[in-house]
């Protein structure tokens, strides 16, 4: 059911009118409507994989300096739509804005992914944390309303934030990590500490989403990148949770018009069937998970997202269509004429490498469209 719009902090007044929308396919198969093919786009599309991103990126200076510039942002959110037929766009930004408004100084060293100056490591630490001025995150809420006047229409905007767990991980390990050691000493030996994180990550997360759908983003997501790392029991108790913590705060319409919830967890394929009473619209699965079961559990209920491997986008063209085909017919022709039902949207299992031959993107694409259509007996 609609909930009033009402912001819970540091309001954004949408920016009206915005274009009217061109292509809704995406919109449709989000809200489990029919659309006339298999709508597409890929996590981390506005990226390192394309030539005219490393040219912004240079101009930038820094990849902070990309991140927080509104004009760069905007840019380079737009070069995948304007290169390749993607039914959506999603914000340019990154998971970690969240806690470096918090205070934990997020930098990024060139070649090693980012760091925290000052990670959550003990009590004194957590006690320290606190939901963050959305006012501190003014740059990526600007972004998102420059970036919904200059599509102009032409596909919807996603906007997105890391899930509360996941920026738990980075919050303290002090950035990537290979076997999560510090933050999994953390929950086993002191899970009130965690659940304390969780908590503020939760509310400062919905917060955050809150925010970026009032300044014009149509559809928003939870990225729960390493909600997979954890064993099953404690993926129950300090990820599922919290993400339902937030999804219980998340405005579900803006301007009278629905605004979709996607939730991704990479890894989360065995506990796809608790995941499908989660308060969104979506699930996205990773390339692990067999298409067909997943429609099976996710029934009518939720339109699921996915799931060709990254990795597949090496291989000829050729291939990719062969892949391609594989991964539509398995999840197979989706709900068609009025009303509701399962729905496809067509996405990467995680996040496009950046050695990725855009040309290669160019032909997933247009495999997918082109059967997709097949499929509904379109063409």
């Amino acid at each position: 059911m609609n909930t009033p719009l009402t912001p819970t902090a540091a309001p954004v007044s949408p920016v009206l009118p915005f274009a009217p929308l061109i292509n809704d396919s995406f919109l449709r198969a989000c809200r489990h409507q029919a659309t006339d093919y298999t709508p597409l786009w890929m996590m981390r599309q506005a990226g390192r994989f394309l030539p005219e991103y490393r040219a912004v990126r240079a101009r930038a200076g820094s990849f902070m300096d990309l991140a927080t510039n509104v004009d760069f942002a905007t840019e380079v959110t737009l070069q995948p739509v304007q290169r390749f037929q993607v039914d959506a766009a999603i914000l340019f930004s990154d998971i970690l804005t969240v806690p470096d408004a918090m205070g934990l100084g997020l930098s990024f060293a060139e070649g090693e992914g980012p760091r925290f100056a000052h990670p959550v490591h003990d009590e004194a630490a957590v006690a320290q944390l606190a939901v963050p001025d959305m006012d501190k995150l003014r740059y990526v809420l600007d972004a998102v309303t420059s970036i919904r006047h200059a599509l102009g229409g032409k596909v919807p905007l996603i906007g997105f934030s890391g899930s509360p767990w996941t920026l738990a991980c980075y919050m303290v390990e002090g950035g990537s990590s290979s076997d999560y050691r510090l933050v999994k000493t953390m929950l086993y030996s002191r899970p009130d500490l965690m659940h304390r994180i969780l908590q503020i990550n939760a509310d400062a997360v919905a917060q955050y989403l809150n925010a970026q759908i009032l300044a014009g983003a149509q559809a928003v997501m939870i990225f729960d990148s390493w909600g997979g790392v954890l064993a099953d029991g404690a993926f129950q108790t300090f990820s599922l949770a919290y993400t339902r913590r937030v999804l219980s705060q998340l405005h579900k319409a803006c301007c009278g018009v629905h605004i979709p919830c996607i939730v991704f967890t990479k890894g989360g394929g065995p506990w796809l069937d608790e995941m499908e009473s989660l308060d969104c619209d979506v699930l996205g699965v990773d390339w692990t998970v067999n298409l067909t079961q997943a429609r099976l559990i996710a029934g009518s209920s939720k339109a699921l997202q996915g799931n060709l491997d990254p990795n597949v986008l090496f291989a000829p063209p050729a291939q990719i269509e062969a892949e391609v085909i594989r991964v539509l017919d398995a999840f197979g022709t989706p709900h068609t004429g009025s009303g509701t039902g399962p729905t496809h949207i067509f996405n990467l299992g995680h996040g496009i490498s950046q050695h990725t031959p855009p040309e290669h993107v160019t032909a997933l694409v247009q495999a997918v469209h082109h059967h997709s259509r097949q499929m509904r007996g379109a063409c």
